[in-house]
């Protein structure tokens, strides 16, 4: 679909899983139980830190900010593509579009940022573990997230900026989201060279942190194998290996995206990878920082026993 002026630009067609009706609700069914399953893993890790004050630390405060970067990440999109799915309707308006771009960005960059602030807890814990205190303070620690939360707000007014400067050719998003890289095909004037200096600056200011956790992990490795215990070594790595796992397959799928030239036509590629950067880290980090964390399996079981003791009592009362 052609446009001929910007100004009469109203709405874009997002791509469609299918076409056809059964398998329209079922993707609409499978989105739905995906994002049922992040929400309330993220929800909960969220309440179970909030309440409980063993797990006021800086770690715990970090990944309660991840959990609440994760539930807007996957919100801008999922929802969108279950209406969608249900509704047999693939438009998205301009104004929620360019809010698409903007949430998503931010979202998923400050959910970078704080797995990199993340990275550099566990290499003060490891590596520095005596003024591990007073390095990761109450200060430091609101500093630094609120520092994640302004560079990802910054990125995104960026990015939306310039890529909404641009005047489009064409409506038809070869992706199931609003995605930048899209767009940028869209586009019919000059002014994408700009929002192609945003994704640039953008790869390697990632690029820039994801080094820093790689030099960050040598040292954490270097630590660890130098601890004698070998269940000392073992619980090290546990609380290590999930949090690198997350930060290399959020990286390596999220710069693939935006630095792979975009195709001229809509790839399966395309959407594994974008899925995978912007779906899975959200859906596996209450997984990966739940099931092998034994402190938020006691908090956990902390409040089931609590909320059955309530109930028990409230039982008692009434007879």
């Amino acid at each position: 679909m052609k446009m001929s002026n910007e100004s009469i630009m109203t709405e874009f067609l997002l791509l469609g899983f299918s076409d056809n009706r059964e398998l329209q609700i079922l993707y609409f069914v499978a989105f739905l139980v995906i994002y049922l399953e992040a929400l309330i893993g993220n929800l909960l890790i969220f309440i179970l830190i909030v309440f409980n004050h063993h797990l006021h630390t800086p770690m715990y405060f970090y990944l309660m900010n991840l959990s609440i970067a994760d539930i807007g990440s996957f919100s801008v999109t999922i929802p969108k593509v279950m209406e969608n799915s249900l509704m047999d309707n693939r438009l998205i308006s301009y104004s929620g579009c360019a809010a698409q771009v903007f949430l998503l960005v931010f979202f998923v960059g400050l959910d970078f940022y704080i797995l990199t602030v993340m990275g550099y807890d566990r290499y003060v814990a490891i590596c520095d573990p005596l003024h591990y205190d007073t390095v990761m303070n109450k200060g430091v620690c609101i500093q630094m997230a609120a520092g994640a939360w302004i560079i990802g707000f910054l990125n995104a007014a960026l990015h939306t900026g310039s890529i909404f400067a641009i005047t489009f050719c064409s409506n038809v998003v070869d992706q199931f989201f609003c995605e930048i890289p899209q767009l940028i095909k869209l586009s019919c004037s000059d002014l994408y060279l700009i929002e192609v200096g945003a994704v640039i600056f953008s790869v390697c200011l990632f690029s820039g942190f994801f080094v820093f956790i790689i030099v960050s992990y040598v040292q954490i490795f270097r630590a660890v194998l130098r601890i004698p215990s070998v269940k000392g070594r073992q619980k090290a790595f546990s609380t290590c290996l999930p949090h690198l796992i997350v930060i290399s397959l959020f990286t390596c799928t999220g710069i693939f995206a935006y630095v792979k030239p975009p195709s001229s036509s809509p790839s399966d590629l395309d959407l594994v990878v974008s899925m995978v950067y912007s779906v899975v880290p959200p859906v596996m980090n209450p997984i990966i920082y739940s099931m092998r964390n034994k402190e938020i399996k006691a908090a956990l079981w902390k409040l089931i026993s609590e909320c059955f003791s309530s109930n028990n009592k409230l039982s008692l009362l009434h007879l």
